[in-house]
């Protein structure tokens, strides 16, 4: 009997390859909101990166790899002086961007960072229009940069609807790595053979393990990841661009594709087509820079501080309700060694809000996680589901983010159980929740420029009609230090 695997017969294309390729080619993006909404995101993804750069550790992996390199109509990194090739670029952006964790995140069977690929969106924006500049050629306009994040987000959003790749030990950074290289090869002129060659190396690729964002091993590269992936999807898309061969059945060949190796044999569902889903209900970070599945509870938490600060050594216990994806990610007992695993607890980032009355990103440095108070409580506390929370959580036409909280004293009085199911970065609360992306916005660019500096940023991200219509290079010029 022969072994199907021995068959030499050149399949034709996946058909998930063939539906992204058409999607990214082929879509218009018309609607305003989704625009409205991309361009929300692009100033916040970038104000956050600003901020990410008083970071020391963050800094430290920024720059050329080799000191002193000079790449002609190099791409910039917003905030620094570094003009980079567009694959370091792409690294470069992308890290500052998930470096503090406080922008947009997509929640589904997978979740994830979509504003993560525009560190390669940025990179391979920024060197085109310069090197067209250089030609005499007319440089992309923002609008450009515009409809690749929506594209992007809406291409690792539906992956994600249905496919959970963290239950298989991978991490999310693949959609971000398959997503970045759709509309980088794009970008760059791929044809439709092209740009399904590069889709194919983006999957056939290794896939990094989640372990780096779980116990016993949470570390700095889960901040570091997704600039990796955006950057890989740039040097992968360049080489397909260059006449590198794909490998059609990537993901569905018997014993040596994707679904056999890594993925228990399943292959990849889909609750929708590709459209403009994920950018209209894409949720932001405005609050609290934690971990989005304990957004809600740390509101609670800052809701209950007035009434308990003054009673934190009168606590018996405290009850966190959750659902079933927060306890499985972020649920964690015993010593927290470093910043990255604080920010992946739910129960100190509980702790913080109930002692502190706010949640910042300073709140993981030692010198604040070496408050006794912060250990103290979070022994008391239990972690519990509640699975109308879950079943919610997956709705999609709800995708609430449910958690409460009850603090119960020694004296056997109790407070109030508050509850809260959508954050203020959900797309119900999108009214309330805008006018603070804003100031965020403002309040991180004031922290890198000067005054004037940071207005002109303001103003312009401000006019919709004129962001558009800036040529890609003007645009991150401003963003030059």
């Amino acid at each position: 009997m022969s072994n199907l695997t021995d068959d030499n017969v050149k399949p034709d294309f996946d058909q998930e390859l063939i539906n992204i390729a058409d999607y990214v080619q082929n879509a218009q993006i018309s609607n305003q909101e989704v625009v409205t909404t991309a361009r929300y995101c692009l100033m916040d993804t970038l104000g956050c990166g600003l901020l990410a750069l008083h970071y020391p550790e963050c800094r430290k992996l920024l720059g050329p790899i080799t000191q002193g390199t000079v790449v002609p109509n190099g791409a910039r990194v917003p905030g620094t002086q570094f003009e980079l090739d567009p694959v370091q670029a792409a690294f470069n952006i992308g890290t500052v961007i998930r470096w503090l964790d406080f922008n947009d995140t997509w929640l589904a069977a997978e979740w994830g960072h979509p504003s993560d690929n525009l560190g390669g969106i940025l990179a391979v924006a920024d060197f085109l229009s310069r090197k067209a500049l250089s030609e005499g050629k007319a440089p992309l306009t923002m609008k450009d940069v515009i409809n690749a994040m929506v594209k992007a987000h809406e291409v690792q959003g539906v992956l994600a609807l249905e496919n959970s790749f963290n239950r298989v030990g991978l991490d999310h950074v693949v959609l971000v790595k398959v997503a970045s290289t759709a509309v980088v090869a794009t970008m760059l002129g791929a044809n439709k053979e092209q740009l399904l060659n590069a889709l194919s190396l983006a999957w056939v690729d290794g896939q990094s393990l989640r372990t780096y964002r779980h116990a016993p091993n949470a570390g700095s590269r889960k901040s570091w990841a997704a600039g990796d992936a955006t950057s890989r999807a740039v040097r992968l898309s360049l080489m397909a661009l260059q006449g590198e061969m794909g490998y059609p059945s990537v993901l569905s060949a018997k014993q040596w594709g994707f679904y056999d190796v890594l993925f228990k044999g399943n292959p990849f569902k889909f609750q929708r087509p590709y459209g403009s889903y994920v950018m209209e209900n894409v949720l932001f970070k405005i609050s609290y820079p934690a971990e989005f599945h304990s957004q809600t509870a740390v509101e609670c938490a800052v809701i209950l501080h007035p009434d308990i600060k003054d009673r934190l050594e009168d606590i018996e216990k405290i009850v966190l309700t959750t659902h079933e994806s927060a306890i499985r990610i972020i649920s964690k007992t015993g010593p927290l060694h470093n910043y990255a695993d604080r920010d992946h607890c739910l129960q100190y980032m509980v702790a913080i809000g109930l002692i502190h009355g706010n949640l910042t990103a300073d709140h993981y440095e030692d010198n604040v996680a070496s408050d006794p108070r912060i250990d103290a409580l979070r022994n008391k506390m239990q972690v519990e589901e509640d699975t109308q929370f879950s079943k919610d959580y997956l709705d999609p036409q709800k995708r609430s983010i449910a958690n409460a909280i009850q603090i119960f004293f020694i004296d056997g009085s109790s407070s109030d159980k508050v509850q809260i199911e959508y954050p203020i970065g959900h797309r119900r609360r999108r009214d309330e929740g805008i006018p603070v992306l804003i100031e965020k916005f403002n309040r991180n660019l004031a922290s890198v420029f000067p005054k004037q500096k940071a207005e002109v940023i303001m103003t312009l991200c401000q006019d919709e009609q004129r962001l558009l219509q800036t040529p890609v290079n003007e645009f991150m010029d401003h963003f030059v230090i």
